[in-house]
């Protein structure tokens, strides 16, 4: 059982985010010693966050390209938010890429993980797991630091797209999946990134700013062993821990 995380949007700390530059800095060195991780020959679609587009998921992919996979961007721009619009334009995105190759491995970054699950969700038989980054999958942005962003600049109603959210998880997912989620995180809270009704969801812990997730890598590395160690049972152990 995952430990009860209380839910509220968190205060945003921009001197917290400050913190991915450290892991910026260390992207060159890593890249030059990418041999102790796990080659693998997956088919893997990197999905980004809220306003955010291919270009900040670049460090990610670039990774998993050394490695061996076979690696996409969405290919749809700036991800704009309205995610009922953008739930289906994933899932269609993610048949034909499994139309071409089989199954394909979905990684979603703070919203994009919420997008990917739901492609998941939608279309069961394409996804072969699914791997999100910090990503709210309770109460949509009602538990981020964007809440007010929704209200104000979307005209959203929090609790409507929460009663929203929870209804779509009464459709239990299939597809296995890691939650990669950070106990500091100051964007998005943590326990929103806690799945508690899909019994095979595997959660990690680490420590890391919300930005950071994208060029962080341990994370990188936690994502490359997922990748390499994937099978299509459910893993065992389904509680938080530290790699």
């Amino acid at each position: 059982m995952t430990p009860a995380q209380p839910l509220q949007a968190p205060d945003p700390s921009p001197l917290q985010e400050l913190r991915a530059l450290r892991q910026i800095a260390r992207l060159p060195r890593f890249w030059t010693r990418l041999g102790h991780l796990p080659k693998g020959n997956a088919v893997v679609m990197v999905i980004p966050g809220f306003l955010t587009g291919d270009g900040v998921t670049w460090p990610l992919r670039r990774t998993l390209g050394a490695l061996g996979h076979t690696v996409y961007g969405w290919g749809m721009g700036r991800n704009h938010g309205d995610v009922p619009a953008l739930v289906p334009r994933v899932t269609a995105q993610v048949q034909r890429l499994a139309d071409r190759h089989g199954p394909i491995h979905l990684i979603g970054w703070s919203l994009g993980g919420y997008l990917a699950r739901e492609a998941a969700r939608d279309t069961p038989q394409s996804v072969a797991q699914v791997i999100t980054l910090a990503s709210p999958i309770i109460g949509g942005p009602k538990y981020t630091a964007a809440a007010q962003y929704f209200v104000q600049e979307m005209g959203e109603d929090l609790d409507a797209i929460e009663r929203a959210v929870a209804e779509r998880d009464e459709v239990p997912l299939t597809t296995p999946i890691t939650a990669i989620y950070s106990p500091i995180d100051k964007v998005v809270c943590p326990g929103a990134c806690i799945d508690h009704v899909n019994p095979h969801t595997a959660h990690i812990a680490i420590a890391c700013s919300h930005a950071g997730f994208g060029f962080n890598p341990d994370v990188f590395s936690i994502i490359a062993r997922r990748l390499a160690s994937h099978t299509h049972s459910a893993p065992k152990n389904t509680s938080p821990h530290h790699p």
